[in-house]
């Protein structure tokens, strides 16, 4: 029996036909085989209502082999049969059981906390609401429980974390999100114009506004089939690079900050402000929104704009080179981030740590390796870089030498910018939102974003509209490392340990 369809990260769009169904217990029996192994994560793995039954659909990547491997099941919509559940043997499937039994009542049995993922509005039990939400207990007369958020001091979305403390020591924290209800999958489902829904990939998360844009806008080219060109790719892979950057270093600040390392913090700020003045500079947005558009570009990379964006890397990664040097050589910084916040490789492994903070932990997570595309795929090997740690300092330093990295993938990818790759007279096409979509055909844009692996998922109906968008963020998963970060650490660490993940609470919540 032929158990999945089997893919690439560059290869078109793939015919829901041509996708296997088989039994769920031929699903189950595979993928607790394979999960096993960490060369295999999943992707994604969401239900969508098909034709009067509840329709599974899983993509499974094999990082050694670099293939997409796509199944599916399914069970009658009305069917209370309960399904044996993955997660008590494989943790990283445990957000997707959770969204699926949230969504539509299907039942996991044996399914260890299932709890709600992030109250959609559309949710199937909607007596489900926050203020029921069931924190987990514990007993012991030298216990406490202290409780920060949903609503947070400055400007950030919500979410709450209950610790369960003996003491100053985190035994607990257990993380509860959705309080934002935007419906975003929502929205690209109910709207045909393509405009609009790559503005809406724009949005799910502010500060990965490339990366979700860039994921989507491979979805829907692989669905056009046209090829698009080696200059996109090439504008693309510098955008992400870019952003890269300007979010490492920001975050670099916040842990300078939160240690009490000024100069460190405010050295950071001013570079991240350069670089994210940059990206204005390039296309009129500090964040890039409107750069990505399907097959084409509002926002042509000239030689100019070549030119100022590696003279402004050059400044920027020599300037912030200084930053590194003086973080780790800093006992006061050191004695503050070093053996705090481990997640070890193993663990990080269980709960399908994606990322860069995956990579802290010795697990070579990294999409543009792995599965590469576009730009990695053409003209620009990469190499990930792997720390062995696992602690604050770890994510710290990942941070410093991808800066660094980001910056030499840029300056090689725009050196001779003119007489290498847009020759005097070329011009770029315009953006392309018409092009027809594949019929029936599920798609999927894979890409290795700042925080680590984002994935747009893209269903089409026979009339080639856009039926069903499901979006993973990298931090589905990487809220669980966060939780186990502070197990074992004093209630004080928490800010130092959460900024080290910096996670998104809208790309969880969509």
């Amino acid at each position: 029996m032929e158990l999945y369809y089997i893919t690439n990260n560059t290869s078109a769009a793939v015919p829901l036909d041509r996708i296997p169904e088989i039994p769920y217990a031929a699903f189950y029996e595979d993928m607790h085989r394979k999960l096993a192994e960490q060369r295999y994560h999943i992707a994604h793995y969401f239900a969508r209502p098909e034709e009067g039954r509840m329709k599974m659909y899983c993509l499974l990547l094999d990082d050694e082999e670099s293939r997409v491997m796509i199944t599916s099941y399914s069970t009658d919509y009305y069917d209370e049969t309960e399904l044996p559940s993955l997660t008590a043997l494989h943790p990283q499937v445990h957000p997707f059981e959770r969204d699926i039994t949230e969504r539509y009542g299907i039942r996991f049995d044996a399914m260890p906390w299932n709890k709600p993922l992030r109250f959609p509005f559309d949710r199937f039990d909607r007596k489900s609401s926050m203020d029921n939400y069931p924190f987990y207990h514990m007993e012991g007369q030298n216990l406490h429980e202290v409780n920060v958020g949903p609503i947070h001091a400055g400007i950030i979305e919500p979410g709450a974390f209950r610790f369960i403390c003996s003491g100053e020591e985190v035994l607990h924290l257990e993380i509860a999100l959705g309080y934002q209800h935007r419906g975003v999958e929502h929205e690209f489902e109910t709207t045909d114009n393509r405009l609009r829904q790559i503005c809406l990939a724009e949005s799910v998360a502010g500060d990965s506004s490339v990366t979700h844009a860039t994921a989507f806008t491979e979805a829907v080219e692989k669905l056009t089939g046209v090829e698009r060109r080696t200059e996109l790719d090439r504008e693309r892979g510098v955008a992400l690079e870019l952003e890269r950057m300007a979010m490492q270093i920001a975050d670099t600040g916040a842990l300078s900050m939160d240690v009490g390392y000024q100069l460190g913090q405010v050295a950071c700020e001013a570079l991240r402000t350069m670089t994210i003045n940059t990206t204005q500079a390039w296309c009129g947005n500090r964040f890039g929104k409107t750069l990505i558009r399907p097959h084409g570009t509002n926002h042509p990379l000239t030689p100019e704009k070549a030119a100022m964006i590696r003279k402004n890397v050059g400044q920027i990664v020599r300037r912030y080179k200084e930053v590194h040097e003086d973080l780790k050589s800093s006992p006061t910084v050191l004695a503050r981030l070093e053996q705090c916040g481990i997640v070890p490789l193993n663990q990080m492994a269980e709960i399908g740590g994606v990322g860069q903070a995956a990579r802290a932990s010795g697990l070579k997570r990294d999409i543009r390796m792995t599965h590469p595309w576009g730009v990695f795929a053409k003209c620009q090997h990469h190499e990930s870089i792997i720390k062995t740690q696992g602690d604050v300092m770890a994510r710290l330093m990942m941070r410093c030498r991808e800066v660094e990295q980001s910056a030499g993938y840029i300056d090689t990818l725009l050196q001779n910018y003119e007489q290498k790759y847009v020759p005097s007279g070329t011009t770029l096409p315009a953006p392309d939102y018409t092009a027809p979509l594949a019929a029936s055909h599920l798609s999927f844009g894979l890409i290795e974003g700042w925080r680590g692996e984002c994935c747009h998922v893209v269903i089409t109906d026979a009339k080639g509209r856009i039926a069903t968008a499901r979006i993973k963020d990298p931090s589905l998963h990487n809220w669980a490392a966060l939780a186990l970060a502070v197990r074992g650490e004093g209630i004080s660490d928490f800010p130092i340990c959460n900024k080290s993940f910096n996670l998104s609470y809208c790309g969880h919540d969509l």
